[in-house]
């Protein structure tokens, strides 16, 4: 079977999604060890405008959730089209799935790199 430009571009959405979703976790524990060795209170130490030395980091870990919400959202419309698309062709005799699991857990299953 091969995969359509809609198929491929979901693919490049989730790679980025996923290459987000590391490096955002590499900068948490990076600034979590910080925060630790600086003995640092939680709300002083990611507050950027409190923490001069981190507010870079503070501030791009702040613009990496927001895209990989942004990127989830467009993954969720391709997957709500393509759903709406196959209850369509679905016959009515047919059975739903006994449970869905959420997007982001099938994603990562399928994507994990």
């Amino acid at each position: 079977m091969e995969a359509s430009d809609r198929d491929r571009e979901l693919i490049a959405v989730m790679r980025q999604y996923f290459a987000m979703k590391a490096e955002l976790e590499s900068l948490k524990e990076q600034l979590e060890a910080a925060r630790e060795a600086a003995g640092e209170a939680i709300g002083v130490f990611y507050d950027p405008r409190q923490n001069a030395e981190h507010a870079a980091d503070l501030q791009r870990s702040h613009r990496l959730r927001g895209e990989m919400a942004w990127l989830m959202q467009r993954a969720e419309a391709w997957g709500r089209a393509a759903s709406c698309t196959d209850e369509h062709d679905r016959s009515e005799g047919e059975p739903e799935p006994e449970e869905w699991q959420s997007f982001e857990k099938r994603a990562d299953a399928l994507f994990r790199a």
